[in-house]
């Protein structure tokens, strides 16, 4: 039993355990020593009795008690060897016919005898078993009507004795010898009995828990989604019987991640924890709040007409989500997202609301975090549409529908081209295109990127092999890569086999980073770009200036390029608000031994200003638009005819 207890104490709490551990219910091998220790007692009281009987007794009286008690010994052996069966076999049966005979030899069914059977009756139903009961009934009826039909039929004549004292002692102690056993068994059973109860109560304690736990959320002690899922139909009833629409808000943290990167998990579950007392404290009692998983939770509430309720309480949701955090003794800043979905305006079915706030919420993010969106249909035919688009994908890729354009760079002290980037396409059979901007993220959120941005690699590096081979020598080929493509661990090999079934040099190669693809899973992306930039492949980091901006990142991944994101580019000839930070910028990359290339130039005053500011490189419309393959070839022809021939060991 003790290891019972430690069981239900590590599944169901110390809250599951009675107080009193020593009430349990008998079961198995403690039961069966109870009951041999029992008749044991039984026994020994029975054979002192029987001695004191024997002792005033005379004659056959006192010959038949003392056999009694010698067979009465032979059962308080076997009790004590711990054989409860075949003790109370002898000792009930020993019992019975000693009775019996008592009563044969003096008066019959009415002799003090007689006096016994219901005792040994009773403990043959508690001691015994059901055969040992029936053939003791079935002998005790018989042998009594035995006698009492003898005496009627005058073939029986029993001997009454005047009463003595010893008829006294002999009823003393046969009243004795069961009133105290049948005292000491329904102790037992009474003990059994409370047992019982305790167990059931401990059972029933267990079930609450259990339950408790399968509706509860571990980490916060809010409900969890099982909960809110059987808590929606009450609510939404509630709801209509009332005539107000029921609310679905789902919040999710906005860079929650980091936390865990930088402080650890256990500085992320505080801050949750933190989190839903405050969201706790914002909820009503009628409202359910959960926490749906990982950093999202849930909350439906009843809105009673107020027409600014649902606007409130989202807004509260977000600053719940965006008062500071203090962690550890470390301040943290995050922020939420909200969306809304309404029942039945919106459905009926607590998983169909439950995604249309999803929706709603991925919109709230899209639109710049920290705010809150309410479901409408255009964002449920706008999922439909990215799914087909999704598909569609997947689709394109196998039939070779994507094709690639390049956008000359040019050396701005100079004028030649230095290079060109490699820009995806998809085009469409209306003549059409559907920009990057729309299927790569949702490539990426895929999977599929990984098989594009390897076909983008083969082509693009197949292509500067072709121009090269036609002179244009100088030219090498910058390709974008997502982030997608470094969790598999196959970029580098990727990369080293392009090259050589290319046959371009590695020199010729610039891989293009977006800053932000650095600040996430740093140690396993700078080992893999250790790993290309030994193979003589250089790395430009796009887009600067529209995300961290880390320095030290620059000089741990290698970077040779900083790409000046084009929206600080289009307006510096006309406005003087991004030329302070263009120009940190092209000192900054100069400082670090960086090349600065300007993305978006697109007239010669903007030209100029970048050439006074000291940028290496530039690419825009000024000079051309992404161009195909052989049109980039004619456009090289045309505007650097002359660029010096390699030597022997580039080609």
């Amino acid at each position: 039993m003790p290891a019972a207890k430690v069981i239900d104490r590590q599944h169901y709490g110390d809250a599951a355990i009675s107080p009193d551990q020593n009430k349990v219910p008998l079961l198995g091998h403690d039961a069966s020593v109870l009951r041999s220790k029992r008749l044991l007692q039984i026994t020994s009281l029975t054979l002192m009795g029987l001695l004191l009987a024997a002792f005033v007794a005379t004659g056959h009286t006192q010959l038949t008690v003392l056999a009694g008690c010698a067979v009465l010994v032979l059962a308080g052996w076997f009790a004590h060897q711990q054989q409860p069966g075949i003790a109370a076999n002898i000792l009930l049966w020993a019992l019975t016919a000693m009775l019996s005979v008592l009563a044969w030899h003096s008066g019959g069914v009415r002799d003090m005898a007689v006096l016994g059977y219901p005792g040994v009756l009773i403990f043959a139903a508690i001691l015994g078993n059901v055969r040992l009961f029936s053939g003791l009934l079935f002998f005790i009826v018989s042998y009594c009507s035995l006698m009492a039909g003898l005496t009627i039929t005058g073939y029986f004549h029993p001997f009454l004795p005047e009463v003595e004292f010893k008829h006294l002692i002999f009823t003393d102690v046969i009243l004795l010898i069961t009133g105290f056993s049948a005292y000491l068994l329904l102790r037992d059973q009474r003990r059994l009995m409370d047992g019982l109860r305790e167990e059931n109560q401990r059972v029933r304690n267990s079930q609450k828990t259990i339950a408790r736990l399968a509706s509860q959320d571990q980490l916060t002690g809010l409900s969890n989604r099982r909960f809110a899922e059987e808590s929606y139909t009450r609510l939404y009833q509630q709801c209509l019987r009332d005539e107000h629409p029921l609310a679905v808000l789902f919040l999710d943290l906005d860079s929650f991640k980091p936390v865990n990167d930088s402080l650890g998990h256990a500085a992320g579950d505080l801050l949750l924890q933190q989190l839903a007392g405050r969201l706790q404290a914002l909820s009503r009692p009628d409202d359910v709040l959960c926490r749906f998983g990982g950093d999202e939770f849930l909350l439906m509430a009843a809105l009673d007409g107020d027409d600014d309720q649902l606007t409130r309480l989202a807004q509260s949701m977000t600053a719940a989500a965006t008062t500071p955090f203090f962690i550890m003794q470390t301040q943290i800043e995050i922020s939420g997202s909200v969306g809304v979905a309404l029942a039945p305006e919106h459905g009926t079915e607590f998983n169909t609301l439950c995604k249309y706030a999803d929706l709603a919420m991925y919109q709230a993010k899209h639109e710049g975090r920290n705010v809150f969106r309410i479901y409408n249909d255009d964002m449920g035919r706008a999922n439909i549409d990215k799914f087909n688009l999704m598909t569609q994908i997947r689709q394109a890729l196998k039939d070779k529908q994507f094709r690639l354009f390049y956008q000359p760079k040019i050396d701005i002290s100079n004028g030649r081209v230095c290079g060109v980037e490699a820009l995806i396409r998809w085009p469409q059979a209306d003549g059409s295109y559907i920009t990057p901007d729309e299927f790569i993220p949702l490539a990426e959120s895929s999977g599929v990127i990984a098989d594009i941005g390897h076909w983008v690699l083969q082509e693009a590096c197949a292509a500067c092999t072709r121009w090269r081979r036609e002179g244009h020598y100088g030219v090498g080929v910058a390709v974008n890569l997502s982030y997608v493509q470094f969790r598999d661990g196959s970029l580098e090999r990727n990369v080293q086999q392009v090259l050589q079934q290319s046959g371009l040099p590695s020199s010729a190669l610039e891989l293009e980073l977006t800053e932000s693809m650095l600040i996430g899973e740093g140690d396993d992306i700078s080992r893999q770009l250790s790993t290309i930039h030994s193979m003589g492949v250089s790395f430009a980091i796009d887009d600067f200036g529209t995300g961290y901006s880390n320095l030290g990142y620059l000089r741990r991944f290698n970077a040779s390029r900083l790409k000046i994101d084009k929206s600080f580019i289009t307006a510096l000839s006309v406005s003087q608000r991004d030329e302070p930070l263009v120009r940190a910028i092209i000192q900054m990359a100069a400082s670090l031994g960086l090349q600065s290339v300007a993305e978006g130039v697109e007239d010669e005053a903007t030209l100029n200003l970048l050439k006074q500011l000291g940028c290496d490189e530039a690419q825009g419309y000024l000079w051309s638009q992404a161009l195909p393959e052989h049109e980039l070839i004619e456009w090289l022809n045309a505007h650097n005819s002359h660029q010096e021939l390699p030597h022997s060991s580039e080609l």
